[in-house]
């Protein structure tokens, strides 16, 4: 199963990042946050530009926008582009997913990524997608921790993917898993000291 091999030119590669990046970086919360007229949500709870922190808004409307639009410029980024091949889809993903996380209009201070993530798994290998969700509502159910959910199942899927035949996306969501949980370092440690917000609860 080759891996490393990497077949796109550079020229490719660096228009896939750009067109992926600059995908990744709309900051769907806070434009439709502003756009319906309560405010900047950077201002509220967490600062998140993400559907989490736009439904402390209390607009559950607005935050199912926020996570879908999140996630869909993910599978577009890697869609588009793999009409190009799996490398330049890849690529494309990539760096939608670091354009979330780090939207240069936002000063590079930009969402935890999770919703993006997923996006780019429905464009790559949309069968993944069952199985993120899966792994998600057991540990939900199972927790009631929805960071910890998520945490968890973005650790299994890159293994699955692996074990499935899917070499150069397992190594992409690897390292996007990687990112992730760097991201939520602040969730990991509320988790470890058990003062992390559970599911239905307020905070």
């Amino acid at each position: 199963m080759e891996i490393f091999s990497w077949q796109l030119g550079l020229p490719a590669t660096l228009a896939c990042l750009v067109f992926g990046y600059l995908l990744g970086s709309i900051p769907f919360g806070l434009v439709l946050t502003r756009m319906a007229g309560v405010g900047d949500v950077r201002k509220i709870g967490s600062g998140n530009i993400g559907a989490t922190n736009v439904l402390r808004t209390g607009n559950k409307k607005l935050a199912a926008a926020t996570l879908l639009l999140d996630a869909l410029k993910g599978t577009a980024a890697a869609v588009v582009a793999s009409l190009w091949g799996i490398e330049a889809g890849i690529a494309a993903g990539l760096a939608a997913f670091l354009g979330h996380l780090y939207p240069i209009w936002l000063s590079f201070k930009g969402g935890k990524g999770v919703a993006t993530y997923i996006g780019v798994l429905l464009g790559l290998a949309p069968v993944m997608v069952v199985v993120f969700g899966a792994i998600w509502l057991t540990m939900a159910k199972v927790t009631r921790y929805s960071s910890l959910s998520a945490l968890t199942a973005t650790a299994i899927v890159p293994l699955v993917l692996y074990a499935t035949g899917y070499g150069k996306v397992a190594l992409l969501f690897a390292i996007m898993t990687v990112i992730t949980w760097i991201k939520h370092r602040a969730n990991i440690q509320r988790l470890l000291s058990g003062t992390e917000s559970r599911i239905g609860e307020k905070g």
